[in-house]
């Protein structure tokens, strides 16, 4: 299903060019070096290309052809960059060449009113005529790290990951690119929606459940054509794969701006919570809550509402405290079996708390940790973890770091959301932790909100 988008032998460039900085020459020039801008993630496509230009003879390299018809060898996607009132005729050449895929990255069709509405109409009826599958218009257009396939004018891949992110606006994929390679933050598939004519968000739901690298899903919505679709599709694949979304269009303005970006309906605010919340999808107040939910969705395990806070900062487990029952999350209660144990292990310092959130006092070094976390977590009724660490003078941040991964790997049942407060000298230390799948937060709040996500997917789960 859509294999034709996301493992593709051959890929054409119609509209292909010979200028610098257009779209028809970004498109090539990412499937040929993965992007504009050099980057380690940046490796060619491994299958064929074909550009496509009655006017050139070769571009980058490759030779050139006037029209699909022309290429001897199959096609199995067409990545179309031509004016939008020639779309129409290239699609039907892509229909006689019996090309299975087309993402149309040109602009120009519902987005504008009436007369782009006609032209959608057109390109429609020939891809449903022909078979043919089609991705946008007005996309960004597709990639897939784990196949080198940069398929759109985007300036460079990703790294590879376990995050399939499909997106109603281009831009934002652009700028989540680049940050999440900052972040050192891994896609399964990133997909450009556009004003979607055919495939729509639900299709790629249905894909994404199937993938077998793609362990969570993030949305960035406007507005969905189907509601009914939608849901019964999300409550389907929520059920083994979270799904979390950002809907934008919340107010009234905003619904405007929705409107002329991708000609959708963005309806009522209320209605979309109200049915995310029916289909058992998360939904994210901003960009940075929803790659940060899609990440712990996908590398820790649901829990139970009942949960203890770590700490070496008073201040901060009075604040992570808050934050949780502000989210309604549970803070449990240690047992007297858990308080001795940890009374008798001669780590403790004898002004720890003795209470949650668990103090463990300033001066705690990774052996005190270590003790803390694992004592806690043989506490039966104990169903998820948050450890956070203000920066001291005696502070062991790599230290502290191997002790959460060694417990993570010893009760992998049992979620560990980290908070390391602080930025330079914390840094190694967080960087570790996230290779190793735990997730952390440089603000305890955030710790918390990612605590509660996990609660209510094993809500969702067992409802």
């Amino acid at each position: 299903m859509l294999e034709q988008f996301f493992n593709p032998e051959s890929v054409a460039v119609i509209g292909a060019s010979r200028r610098k900085n257009s779209a028809g020459q970004g498109v090539l020039k990412s499937l040929l070096d993965g992007g504009v801008f050099r980057s380690k993630t940046n490796l060619p496509f491994k299958g064929k290309i074909y550009p496509i230009n009655p006017n050139a003879d070769s571009i980058l390299g490759l030779k050139c052809y006037d029209s699909v018809l022309n290429v001897r060898g199959k096609i199995d996607l067409a990545v179309i960059a031509v004016p939008a009132n020639i779309v129409p005729k290239v699609m039907e050449e892509c229909a006689e060449k019996k090309v299975k895929g087309a993402i149309i990255i040109s602009a120009g069709f519902g987005e504008i009113g009436d007369k782009g509405k006609e032209l959608e109409n057109r390109v429609l009826n020939i891809a449903k005529t022909s078979g043919i599958r089609i991705v946008g218009p007005n996309c960004l257009g597709i990639m897939r790290p784990y196949n080198n396939l940069n398929a759109s004018f985007g300036p460079c891949m990703p790294n590879k990951g376990n995050v399939a992110f499909f997106s109603q606006s281009g831009a934002l994929i652009d700028s989540v690119i680049d940050w999440s390679l900052e972040m050192n933050y891994g896609f399964s598939a990133v997909v450009s929606l556009g004003n979607k004519i055919d495939l729509t968000v639900s299709d790629f739901l249905l894909w994404a459940k199937k993938d077998r690298y793609t362990k969570s899903i993030a949305l960035y919505l406007e507005g969905v054509k189907d509601g009914r679709r939608f849901m019964k599709i999300a409550k389907q694949v929520s059920r083994s794969k979270p799904i979390v979304v950002l809907k934008a269009g919340r107010t009234e303005k905003g619904m405007k701006a929705v409107s002329s970006h991708t000609g959708s309906m963005a309806g009522s605010y209320d209605i979309y919570k109200a049915a995310f919340k029916q289909s058992g999808v998360h939904v994210a107040n901003n960009v940075d809550e929803l790659f940060e939910m899609a990440d712990v969705l996908a590398n820790q395990p649901p829990c139970k509402n009942n949960i203890v806070i770590i700490t070496n900062g008073g201040g901060a487990g009075v604040l992570c405290a808050d934050h949780c029952e502000e989210l309604g999350v549970k803070l449990a209660k240690l047992s007297s079996e858990t308080l001795t144990k940890l009374d008798k292990s001669g780590k403790m310092h004898p002004a720890y708390s003795r209470r949650n959130p668990l103090d463990l006092v300033g001066d705690a070094l990774h052996d005190r940790y270590e003790v803390a976390i694992n004592t806690v977590l043989k506490q039966k009724d104990v169903y998820g973890l948050i450890v956070i660490q203000t920066l001291q003078t005696m502070t062991e941040p790599i230290l502290g770091a191997k002790a959460v991964i060694k417990a993570s790997k010893k009760y992998p049942k049992k979620p560990i959301v980290t908070s390391y407060m602080g930025g330079k000298f914390s840094k190694k230390a967080v960087e570790y932790l996230e290779f190793n799948k735990v997730p952390d937060f440089n603000i305890p709040y955030k710790s918390a909100k990612a605590m509660k996500a996990l609660i209510d997917r094993y809500n969702w789960l067992h409802q």
